[in-house]
């Protein structure tokens, strides 16, 4: 039993951070506090309000400590924890996606990108973007407006004439010199200016070069910068434009419902609404709001981009996070529940956002518990079975053989559990071998405890496929394991499935509106998906190193010069001998060479 009593007379009131440890070892929970002393004396008091709270105590059976300079630092090393342990009564949030941004590359004649990842110096990067959609309508935006090029440098440097973009007027060509760089810097400092939020700048600007082509009766360049001003007013008229002095701000709130949370995030770039995220936390048994958006702000910007304003529906008073996020935004951070102004708008429309999130995760949450009960019902599963696995093979012709399995748990598919295994020790073609090395590399590791068994293991195939699992779970030692085949139908059409049993000789087919075969459908399809996903990324990278790397007498150099001269592989696989014998290093004998072999 632990003795807290003993614990606490030995404990520092330093800043820091515990965690507090049940008899298996496990960390149930991480905190942090700026007198360590003080805080976990507080959950040892015969008082405690919250039955959670009482619960999680009830489980102590060890604490460990570790101080710290600072309580700023405390809350660092807290949510570093809470992301590795994923300790059971701390409030979760999971978001392993990166977010987008809009690039303007350093070059002479700057690029319009996409990008996610690490940022170079050379380049300017606007966002982050909510997600994907929200940085290619912006770019398609910026395009019709200011006509920047979004092609790549070895498309940009080997053209001899304009591309489509340039035809339907969203680009102006600088590849082959149609503007001036002096000019195409001045379209690139108004993209600029508009994705700070000074697009009435640009319109300024914009307004007096009309006047001045006007004046010069150059109406055709005069009529340009009018379209322009024109594409920016409709943009204005579509987007609700605020009045932050920051112009960069994230808007957060936390509603609930039903035992469930979500919490919407808002975000707004240079004045404008850009786009939203909704996050469902874990563990939030008995939490209040206010608890799960202190969680989500200490969690979700451990890692992301800290903007100068956070607007939240409730006051949140913790000086210690605020030091945090004013450390990592390396200027002053401020959190607001002030709701007058503009903020009213973005509120209400956070928390639309999140009503609207929550119902629909509610229903899908719903759906697919009752289609895993149909499925239960239909194998005659126990209440308790909701893990399910299933593997497919994926291949053309025996070439890069990669095998998939994918997690359905917890009421939804586990993307973050998803695994892909490259099948190389096999001969090229051979099914059932594929399904005997992807079953025994899995299951041999979770036979010895370096994994989670699941409830029910679904392969995608027949008879000789069930077959060949049935022999690996006897080889690795879990011959008690639910396997279930899954056959194609009749012309391969859905709702024709058949389910084989390993002991059973008929096949099993369930009707086609029955909500367990609903089930069965979505976590095999994942699983196809999945593997030919990973197949073709396999068979391309194989294919493009064979294709150039493999030719005798092409090294790096020539390839590097074949490739930007042709744009790629594609390129270089549509040139013409002729083509290729005019890239510098290229003999005719050697183009010839590199023909057939591509050929």
């Amino acid at each position: 039993m632990f003795d807290p009593k003993a614990f606490l007379k030995g404990l520092s009131s330093l800043p820091g951070v515990y965690r507090m440890l049940n008899a298996s070892g496990e960390v149930i929970y991480v905190g942090k506090a700026r007198d360590l002393k003080k805080r976990v004396s507080s959950y040892f008091q015969k008082n405690l309000v919250s039955p959670r709270t009482r619960m999680m105590v009830s489980q102590i059976a060890n604490i460990e400590t570790t101080v710290t300079r600072s309580e700023a630092e405390a809350l660092l090393l807290e949510n570093n924890l809470i992301k590795s342990l994923m300790p059971r009564y701390n409030v979760l949030f999971r978001d392993d996606k990166s977010y987008p941004y809009i690039m303007i590359s350093g070059d002479e004649y700057p690029r319009l990108a996409f990008h996610r990842g690490s940022q170079q110096k050379l380049h300017r990067y606007f966002g982050p973007f909510p997600n994907a959609l929200a940085v290619r309508d912006s770019i398609q935006l910026l395009q019709k407006v200011f006509r920047l090029r979004t092609c790549e440098n070895s498309v940009f440097s080997n053209r001899s004439r304009p591309c489509l973009q340039y035809q339907i007027a969203r680009c102006t060509a600088p590849c082959v010199n149609y503007i001036s760089p002096e000019d195409y810097k001045r379209d690139v400092n108004h993209a600029e200016l508009f994705l700070e939020g000074r697009e009435q700048l640009v319109m300024e600007e914009l307004s007096g070069k009309m006047m001045e082509a006007a004046e010069r009766q150059d109406y055709e360049l005069a009529a340009v910068f009018r379209d322009r001003i024109q594409s920016l007013r409709q943009v204005q008229a579509r987007q609700f434009v605020s009045d932050f002095r920051s112009g960069d701000a994230d808007v957060v709130v936390c509603v609930s419902e039903s035992g469930a949370m979500c919490v919407n995030l808002v975000m707004i770039r240079g004045g404008r609404h850009v786009g939203d995220r909704s996050f469902f936390p874990q563990h939030i048994e008995e939490c209040d709001e206010k608890t799960v958006l202190q969680a989500f702000l200490e969690q979700h910007y451990l890692q992301q981009p800290v903007p100068p304003l956070i607007i939240t529906d409730v006051a949140l008073e913790d000086e210690a996070l605020l030091e945090m996020l004013s450390e990592r935004a390396g200027r002053k951070v401020q959190i607001s529940a002030y709701a007058g102004g503009d903020r009213r708008v973005w509120l209400k429309m956070a928390q639309t956002n999140a009503e609207i999130a929550l119902k629909q995760h509610l229903a899908q949450k719903t759906t697919q518990e009752g289609r895993l009960l149909a499925l239960r019902e239909a194998l005659d599963l126990p209440e308790s079975a909701e893990r399910i696995e299933c593997f497919d093979i994926s291949h053309t012709m025996g070439e890069a053989t990669v095998a998939s399995c994918v997690v359905f748990d917890k009421g939804n598919m586990q993307n973050s559990e998803y695994r892909r295994y490259n099948i190389t020790d096999i001969t090229p073609g051979d099914d059932y071998a594929a399904m005997r090395s992807v079953l025994t590399r899995r299951y041999t590791k979770i036979a010895a405890g370096e994994g989670k068994l699941p409830d029910l293991i679904f392969i995608d195939g027949g008879k000789g496929q069930l077959g060949v699992a049935v022999e690996v779970m006897q080889e690795v030692g879990l011959p008690d394991m639910m396997l279930v085949g899954i056959a194609k139908g009749e012309e391969r059409k859905p709702g024709l499935e058949q389910l084989i049993f390993p002991d059973r000789e008929e096949p099993l087919r369930l009707q086609k509106d029955n909500p367990g075969l609903h089930l069965l459908q979505q976590i095999r399809d994942e699983a196809h998906r999945f593997a030919i996903t990973g197949h073709r990324g396999r068979r391309g990278k194989a294919r493009t190193k064979s294709s150039l790397e493999e030719i005798s007498g092409v090294g790096a150099k020539r390839r590097q010069k074949l490739l930007t001269r042709f744009g790629g592989l594609a390129g270089v696989l549509k040139a013409s001998v002729d083509e290729l014998a005019q890239v510098e290093g290229v003999s005719p004998a050697l183009a010839e060479k590199i023909y057939q072999e591509l050929h």
